[in-house]
């Protein structure tokens, strides 16, 4: 038989008084909860275990007359809000735990009655090999770092629908390497230290000094009074020690749809309110993954429960010096040679038609638009007559690869109208039409504006037209060399302005990016991104030091 404890507590009524000059206005009345009563049901007593059976679950009923709500404060560092007045909560520090649980019965107005009940709980559930990766082992401490040099450090999905959504990755929105560092408005999240600690009883603690900055999300900036209208750093103390319990998770990570995806089921629960760097009023966290040095969690926006917040962090700072695992050059085109490019190297594209965008020049491979000179590959865009040539040079079948880091030296035109790019396509794209063949644009630049620069994808699980891409301010594009790089994985494509990363894509057998992909530079004048040309352009060149690929 299970063993029921209630207690009738003495009763504390807060009074609330409204005055009201119009004496015509109407208010409802205000009543205060009376009869106020809360039991504990601690599930899986018999004659053996008093205290439960080591699930820490317990059910705890409240009720009141005249009560629209309660608030529960657990006695663990938790508490919530249940309009039905009953619960079920799990107690998770291990051993027999006395907990005192003051519930609080709203009424009309607002005014509540405040009761309390102490329980006895014995929980057996826990997680010594998490608590020793989070900590480092038993009396030592381990500090963990926002993974900010990986695209999902930081990021949102929704838990829509199971059988279709992938939701438990960050599907509505992915941080980019270092996006939220640099950033004066979100500056203070990349710097944040969050130290788990345990003792010599298996006791995790956690500390997070984030140097009086925290990074508050948009929708919960009214805890402190503000209100930007986005995301934002504000001062926000985050001093003290939370004890961090463990308990299983209360999602069932085995219906995820994907075979190869396994979770820990562990969840933490910080008390005092503690979080892990970004504010979403939130201090349970399941752990998705955690080794030695990384670690994944998800926690459940608190006013939007909708939503599911992804954080990766690891034991080292990261830095945005780039490392790239490719170091042996494996083709190469320095241009030394005087006269027409490389014909080992290089072929042409030739003629007019728009090429897909509503491009205006024809590709030609006369001198004038492509030569070898003074060490630097140049392809000039000139205006003949009504219309305009330029040359598009492509290393199809001559040279293709997969997987390697592309740096490309280059100066660009600065013509209103220009439209340069150095990038590749896929090899198969005959049979394989694009989309479906794939496309890296390692480099490209607007006729528009001439001081950023972009880096984009194209595959079929994104809109053709838009890409998958970013941007990168880049005011000496025209009037100094730059290079240009892609570090091409099976896991991860990125892109680089003079060792900087910009942009990342995470790559998947699912795309199209694992197969041979060869080389093109060319300048297009208008179309989709060219836009309107200057109406006095005469002719403007992209300049080319060295094209390499290191595997």
């Amino acid at each position: 038989m299970k063993n029921i404890i209630k207690i009738t507590a003495f009763l504390f009524t807060l009074a609330c008084f409204v005055g009201c000059q119009d004496d015509d206005a109407q208010i409802g009345d205000i009543i205060a909860p009376s009869n106020l009563t809360i039991t504990a049901e601690i599930l899986g007593v018999d004659a053996s275990n008093p205290n439960g059976d080591g699930s820490g679950l317990v059910k705890l009923t409240a009720s009141a007359d005249n009560a629209l709500s309660y608030s529960f404060q657990y006695g663990d560092g938790l508490e919530g809000v249940v309009p039905s007045g009953i619960d079920t909560h799990r107690y998770s520090i291990v051993g027999l735990n006395t907990y005192t649980v003051v519930v609080s019965a709203i009424g009309s107005g607002g005014v509540a009655t405040t009761t309390s009940i102490d329980i006895d709980v014995f929980s057996s559930f826990d997680d010594l090999e998490a608590k020793q990766l989070l900590s480092g082992g038993i009396g030592s401490s381990k500090t963990w770092y926002l993974d900010a040099s990986v695209p999902g450090h930081l990021g949102v999905g929704g838990n829509i629908d199971i059988a279709a959504d992938a939701f438990w990755f960050p599907s509505f929105y992915a941080a980019q390497p270092f996006e939220k560092c640099g950033d004066p408005i979100s500056d203070c999240l990349c710097d944040d230290e969050m130290t788990f600690s345990l003792d010599a009883n298996e006791q995790l603690t956690f500390e997070l000094n984030n140097n009086g900055q925290t990074f508050f999300n948009a929708g919960h900036q009214g805890v402190i009074g503000e209100n930007a209208g986005e995301d934002a750093c504000f001062d926000f103390d985050t001093s003290g020690t939370s004890i961090v319990s463990l308990a299983p998770s209360s999602f069932d990570w085995s219906i995820v749809p994907d075979p190869d995806f396994t979770a820990r089921g562990t969840t933490m629960n910080f008390s005092d309110g503690k979080f892990m760097g970004y504010y979403v009023s939130s201090s349970s966290y399941d752990i998705i993954e955690v080794t030695n040095s990384t670690l994944y969690v998800r926690t459940v926006d608190a006013l939007n429960p909708v939503l599911y917040w992804y954080h990766r962090f690891t034991t080292t700072l990261p830095s945005q010096n780039f490392n790239s695992i490719y170091n042996d050059l494996a083709w190469s085109d320095e241009f030394d040679t005087n006269g027409a490019p490389d014909a080992g190297n290089w072929t042409y594209d030739l003629g007019a038609g728009g090429w897909g965008n509503q491009e205006l020049q024809t590709y030609t491979n006369a001198s004038e638009n492509v030569i070898v000179e003074d060490g630097f590959l140049k392809i000039t865009a000139k205006a003949e007559g009504s219309g305009y040539t330029s040359a598009r040079l492509k290393s199809e079948n001559l040279y293709e690869f997969t997987y390697g880091r592309v740096e490309v030296r280059a100066k660009l035109p600065a013509s209103q109208g220009t439209w340069p790019a150095i990038w590749s396509l896929g090899a198969d794209y005959e049979t394989n039409t694009w989309p479906g063949c794939g496309e890296m644009d390692i480099m490209e630049q607007k006729g528009q504006d001439k001081n950023t620069v972009l880096a984009t994808v194209h595959h079929p699980a994104v809109s053709p037209g838009a890409g998958d891409g970013s941007t990168t301010v880049l005011t000496t594009s025209t009037t100094q060399f730059h290079n240009y790089t892609m570090e091409w994985t099976p896991d991860t494509i990125t892109f680089l302005v003079d060792d900087n990363i910009y942009h990342t894509v995470v790559n998947s057998p699912d795309l199209p990016f694992e197969s041979d992909f060869f080389l093109i530079l060319n300048i297009a004048m208008g179309g989709t991104l060219g836009g309107t040309i200057d109406p006095g352009f005469t002719q403007d060149t992209m300049e080319i030091d060295y094209v390499r690929v290191y595997q």
